[in-house]
């Protein structure tokens, strides 16, 4: 019979300290601690990576960046596209010129940026026109509608004008032809505001609410369970809402409603 070797023995004939067979990597460990961290921190907010868990949890990215790595941790990752629309195209040149295009304006209501997406709903879309203050990143004024038109478009400039109380400097879009008419264009125009449109098949010129677009529809979801196109509506809304108050923004590591609240309180004096 082969004799059993006691820990001291067995230590010995490896060469090694009889203590290192007892020992568990702390850095293991911390590791898992971590894990079970960022995993919570990802099921409230599906579509977070790295540099967005970060500062929810107020640990280096870097650190962060590796364990999702070891342990496979990956957010949703996806991608959509605005349909084409015929009247757009073979339209004329553009009246308005990019204006707003590499602006970084220094505090909010210089310029707000206005689009719209569509919205897949069973056998059919629903439109989302939002605008944005390019300081803040809020989205300060929605619209929603069955159909893409001036109409939703001066419905959304509208819900902002209301929200802030006031017109921006310069307001900036593509050059939908919801955007040209003269419900929307030349009524700000006739306000003072300097209008700005990218220039064609330049979705980059208006990067702000193309990114905003791809990560909403993301963090929305599905929407083949939804029994009505207000259930729907609701749901959208809830999303702006968790958007500026709740999700944290990669250029500021807090939501865009609590940057806007700490430079605001700052130019009073203020503290938060």
């Amino acid at each position: 019979m082969t004799d059993k070797l006691n820990k001291t023995r067995l230590a010995k004939r490896m060469g090694i300290a009889r203590a290192t067979l007892y020992y568990h990597s702390r850095k293991k460990k911390s590791d898992e601690v971590a894990k079970q961290l960022i995993k919570a921190v990802m099921e409230s907010n599906p579509s977070y990576g790295h540099k967005r868990i970060a500062p929810a949890l107020k640990m280096n990215k870097k650190k962060v960046l590796r364990i999702m790595r070891k342990y496979g941790l990956k957010p949703k990752i996806s991608r959509f596209r605005k349909p084409g629309k015929p009247g757009d195209r073979n339209k004329p040149v553009a009246l308005y010129a990019n204006v707003v295009y590499k602006m970084s304006p220094l505090k909010p209501n210089i310029a707000w940026c206005g689009d719209f997406t569509y919205i897949r709903f069973r056998n059919s879309f629903i439109y989302l026109a939002t605008v944005l203050d390019l300081f803040t990143k809020e989205i300060i004024g929605a619209s929603i509608s069955a159909w893409h038109s001036q109409h939703l478009v001066k419905a959304a400039l509208e819900d902002a004008i209301k929200t802030r109380g006031r017109l921006p400097e310069y307001f900036h879009s593509d050059q939908g032809s919801e955007y040209q008419a003269e419900s929307h264009a030349e009524y700000l125009t006739k306000q003072g505001v300097v209008v700005s449109m990218s220039k064609k098949s330049s979705p980059w010129q208006n990067g702000c609410q193309e990114s905003f677009y791809s990560q909403f529809k993301l963090e929305l979801g599905e929407t083949k369970d939804y029994e009505t196109t207000g259930h729907l509506a609701e749901a959208i809304y809830r999303q702006l809402h968790y958007y500026n108050q709740r999700r944290i923004h990669s250029n500021f590591k807090m939501p865009p409603a609590r940057f806007r609240l700490l430079y605001e309180n700052r130019s009073y004096g203020l503290t938060v």
